[in-house]
């Protein structure tokens, strides 16, 4: 082989060498590249999903007591109930001290046929006797109110109520008393006059109604007068005390806190 021919194959091999190996570096510069400009997707977070709440509205229904139907006889009981129970209350009442006295709209005054006496007197400056009869006439109007229970509740319990439904259901706050003061009044005030009778012994209204009657006939030129005391006493006591009854009826109709019993709140607290 020639110098020359030498020369040129190992030119050739060299520039062979040189062209791969450029190729190669222009492979991994593209690769390079690629792998510089491929951008990496954002990888969505996982968000818990909230739980959802449901509201919930409560309606609140009334619930309205279904009462069974009211019969005549629990009718009839529950007046006689109620009227015994406010007899109780009115004797307790009535009874006290100061019950008839300090009370005007039951208080005892000087009876009607004997206003002249207690006019006339008053002008003669002797009305402080007068005064002394009326506080005495109602301390036995009291001391006989406080004796009157046993009285009033047979008359209650021996009482038929005809009518104890529309007793029961009216709007009249006494209907009760109203109904007990006709049927039984001439009963009690039979029974409660000799109870009277004694309570105007005992605190001395009898003597000093005497002796108011005594002074007046002895003024000159007027007509005697000789009043009888116990019947207007008795009739003014058994006024007041039903007076004191009917106010507890009321009561008892018209305030819840005055049924003291299952019987009084399941009929008079119908509406």
């Amino acid at each position: 082989m020639t110098m020359t021919r030498f020369r040129l194959l190992v030119a050739a091999a060299a520039l062979s060498l040189a062209g791969a190996f450029t190729t190669q570096a222009q492979t991994k510069r593209i690769t390079t590249t690629q792998k510089k400009t491929v951008a990496k997707k954002p990888v969505a977070k996982k968000v818990a999903a909230r739980p959802v709440t449901k509201t919930t509205v409560k309606t609140t229904v009334p619930v309205v007591p279904v009462l069974p139907a009211l019969t005549a006889a629990d009718a009839s009981s529950a007046l006689h109930e109620a009227l015994t129970t406010s007899v109780a209350n009115a004797v307790a009442t009535g009874g006290a001290a100061d019950g008839f006295n300090a009370n005007a709209d039951i208080r005892l005054a000087t009876p009607p046929e004997a206003e002249l006496v207690s006019t006339t007197l008053r002008t003669l400056r002797l009305g402080a006797l007068v005064d002394n009869f009326e506080v005495a006439l109602n301390r036995a109007a009291e001391s006989a109110a406080a004796q009157a229970k046993p009285i009033f509740v047979n008359a209650i319990q021996n009482i038929t109520f005809t009518d104890a439904l529309g007793l029961l259901t009216t709007r009249e706050p006494d209907a009760a008393t109203v109904y007990l003061h006709e049927k039984t009044e001439p009963q009690l005030l039979a029974a409660f006059t000799p109870v009277l009778q004694q309570s105007l012994e005992q605190t001395g209204a009898v003597k000093l109604y005497a002796d108011m009657v005594a002074r007046y006939n002895k003024i000159p030129l007027v007509t005697k007068l000789n009043p009888s005391l116990t019947p207007y006493a008795t009739q003014q006591t058994v006024n007041g005390l039903f007076a004191l009854i009917a106010a507890e009826e009321g009561r008892i109709r018209m305030n819840p806190a005055a049924r003291t019993s299952e019987l009084l709140n399941r009929t008079f607290g119908r509406k």
